[in-house]
């Protein structure tokens, strides 16, 4: 199965075969859910370091140019691939916003993969924005946080180039993702942090 590579950060430090391993196993994880209810098992694949390293990653289905389920981890918890395979389960199974994926579309599911960089802090991809000029719409994805946590957001970095957002969209839909007044990023009890991904999809 080819890949069609939609990162626009920095060197990707995943090979095209490696990339291909992750899409193998997201496609595989959500075929064998959808048949049996029961998670798959990794061991019939040889996995190289690259993929046994812990890393966040989020799993996102679309079927046509329609979302369809996403899911990920934000932390690096648990090896990539075993974070890429539990996602495209919860992706397809367990996004609230859907229905859960019924066998006759698997066929006409695509997957895509964000697979999280390291940001600031070891086991976690996330370095705090203090201009928004450090932004930069195309490569970076943003999370907002409430000190509190009574409300946070996050939105991948591919999400304004799929709407044709700038800047400033992007932070405003970022504040209704977090369920929170537009322009609450400013606010001083809010963190802005913003993170980079290796995003691949199913060509």
């Amino acid at each position: 199965m080819e890949t069609e590579s939609l990162s626009n950060g920095p060197s990707p430090d995943l090979s095209p075969g490696e990339r291909e391993l992750l899409l193998k196993i997201a496609r595989q994880s959500l075929t064998h859910y959808c048949e049996t209810r029961k998670t798959l098992s990794l061991n019939g694949f040889d996995l190289p370091d690259s993929v046994r390293t812990p890393r966040g990653a989020f799993v996102t289905l679309h079927r046509g140019e329609d979302l369809r389920g996403c899911i990920g981890y934000i932390r690096a918890e648990g090896m990539l691939a075993e974070t890429v395979r539990d996602n495209a389960v919860n992706a397809g199974f367990r996004d609230p916003r859907f229905n859960s994926v019924c066998p006759d579309e698997l066929s006409n599911l695509t997957i895509e993969i964000s697979a999280l960089r390291e940001g600031e802090t070891p086991g976690s991809p996330f370095i705090r924005v203090n201009e928004i000029s450090e932004v930069a719409v195309g490569r970076d994805g943003l999370y907002l946080e409430h000190s509190g946590g009574v409300a946070s957001g996050i939105l991948l970095p591919q999400v304004p180039l799929e709407y044709g957002w700038d800047i400033h969209s992007f932070l405003d839909a970022l504040c209704r993702k977090a369920g929170v007044p537009r322009g609450s990023w400013k606010a001083p009890e809010f963190r802005l942090s913003r993170f980079s991904a290796e995003v691949f999809a199913e060509a």
